[in-house]
């Protein structure tokens, strides 16, 4: 267990107390449910970054695993039809690009850069001020873009 398992299990006491208030008797599922892009097993992790890098030969080992180890197999989905890198748009640094903040906003609920770099990628540990900057620039823009768009 980790995090997601104790805030897993947090969920579901809450919900286990909020049931009978909203007729729900189905129980508990999630314990062995997988997370969005996390249906292959932990010792496929390798194989699911080499099937990445051959769907999308641009990629390097580094950036395919960090993909991977972020999204899973929505990795692939985020990806879609790209066929290069320049296709994904806009380069932040540290093989971040406009593809993945889109996904992040739309996909995560991404608000800020402080969000993505420090609680979902760790990746402010190596950003420049700069890259961290332009980077908190454009998810506050698509950010808000998207809710704006909700609201419609």
């Amino acid at each position: 267990g980790g995090k997601i398992t104790t805030y897993r299990k947090l969920a579901e006491a809450a919900l286990a107390k909020i049931a009978p208030l909203l007729g729900n008797s189905h129980g508990t599922w999630t314990a062995d449910a997988p997370l969005p892009g996390g249906d292959f097993a932990p010792h496929q992790v390798q194989t699911q970054i080499d099937r990445l890098r051959q769907s999308y030969a641009f990629l390097d080992q580094d950036w395919a695993t960090r993909l991977i180890r972020a999204y899973g197999t929505e990795a692939f989905d985020m990806l879609a039809d790209a066929t290069s890198v320049d296709a994904l748009g806009k380069a932040f640094g540290h093989t971040v690009t406009a593809t993945e903040l889109d996904w992040a906003i739309t996909k995560e609920w991404v608000m800020s850069g402080e969000d993505f770099l420090w609680r979902r990628t760790r990746l402010g540990l190596v950003m420049s001020e700069a890259e961290a900057e332009a980077i908190d620039l454009y998810i506050r823009e698509g950010a808000g873009k998207a809710v704006n768009a909700s609201r419609a």
